[in-house]
């Protein structure tokens, strides 16, 4: 049998500034109780001017790496929608910051799911044998791709960065990584979408709206998909592992909108009081939202050794996937 990945150390990190409703409502239409009513957020985290996803990254890779006891992985996957630049990737760029020497690393772009991805990616690395341990980081500076007058999206998403390392061990052991579902549907790909910048905004011979750098995204659309994919994700992945929904003790959903978190737990049958909610404090994070909610979670002992766990996303593409684990006993930085 092939070896498991199994969780070893987590580590996340938020800018320091930190932007409330208030601040927001002071240069735009909108206002506390607006944004809390539709979305759960109160405030969220950018960067200062000059800060970059890979100077994240390295924080949450250097967290990670710290709390998992090691200096050295045989792999770097950096899950973003926003690299330090269009090429190269910002991988590289981050193990060699990191002291990792020559590993392979690379980039993984599936938008809101991609931590899901990129753990998924790192576990079937492990169970190959291409690599006995990963460091898998999700890390976004959405605040360079927000349209700041728009207040359809700049209420909703912040800057960070999360990062697990993974290394082979037992199926039966705590963190291991048990069982996984993935998709797409690109028919909806225009959902969630930065229109210009890439070959097809540059090779219709059209110059580029300013407008088109920004990131849109039809809200409407957005709820009723990723209601539907994330809980028929989680649906396929508690299956696999065996498990009823009774079972699940804490259920860690891509932290896009409190309204989403709610209905996937509705249309699951799952209580409430087993979601983890952080995005209050952080808003949507991206790729980085669910390493930073499990962090948040344990540091706050609401995710116990032992306890059964989902993890459930849905993101641009558009994209979706659900794993299953027990969480381990590990340290979180």
């Amino acid at each position: 049998m092939s070896r498991a990945a199994v969780v070893r150390g987590l580590g996340a990190v938020v800018p320091p500034d930190a932007v409330t409703n208030a601040m927001l409502a002071e240069r735009m239409d909108t206002s506390d109780e607006w944004i809390r009513t539709r979305t759960g957020i109160g405030q969220r985290h950018v960067v200062a001017p000059g800060v970059a996803t890979s100077d994240l990254a390295v924080d949450a890779g250097a967290r990670a790496l710290k709390a998992a006891n090691v200096d050295h992985v045989d792999l770097v996957v950096v899950a973003t929608t926003t690299p330090d630049h269009p090429c190269p990737a910002t991988a590289p760029s981050v193990a060699a910051r990191l002291g990792l020497g020559h590993v392979p690393a690379y980039d993984l772009a599936a938008v809101c799911t991609g931590f899901v991805y990129a753990l998924a990616s790192g576990a079937g690395a492990v169970a190959s044998g291409l690599a006995r341990s990963v460091l898998v980081i999700g890390a976004e500076t959405y605040s360079s791709i927000l349209d700041p007058t728009d207040r359809t999206t700049s209420v909703i998403f912040g800057d960070g960065a999360g990062a697990v390392v993974l290394t082979a061990g037992e199926h039966d052991e705590p963190g291991a990584l048990l069982e996984f579902d993935l998709g797409s549907d690109g028919t909806l790909a225009d959902v969630i979408m930065i229109p210009g910048g890439g070959s097809r905004q540059r090779s219709g011979g059209v110059p580029a709206d300013p407008a088109d750098a920004y990131f849109r995204m039809d809200g409407k659309r957005v709820f009723r998909a990723a209601v539907q994919r994330m809980a028929g994700s989680a649906r396929v992945v508690l299956e696999r592992a065996g498990w009823q929904v009774d079972d699940v003790d804490r259920f860690v959903g891509h932290q896009a909108n409190v309204r989403i978190l709610r209905a996937v737990a509705e249309e699951l049958g799952l209580e409430p009081d087993r979601l983890v909610v952080n995005l209050d404090k952080v808003g949507n994070t991206s790729a980085a939202s669910i390493p930073l909610a499990l962090a948040d979670a344990a540091q706050r002992d609401e995710l116990r050794t032992g306890e059964r766990v989902v993890l459930s996303a849905f993101g641009g593409g558009v994209t979706w996937g659900a794993c299953a684990l027990v969480w381990p006993d590990i340290a979180v930085f």
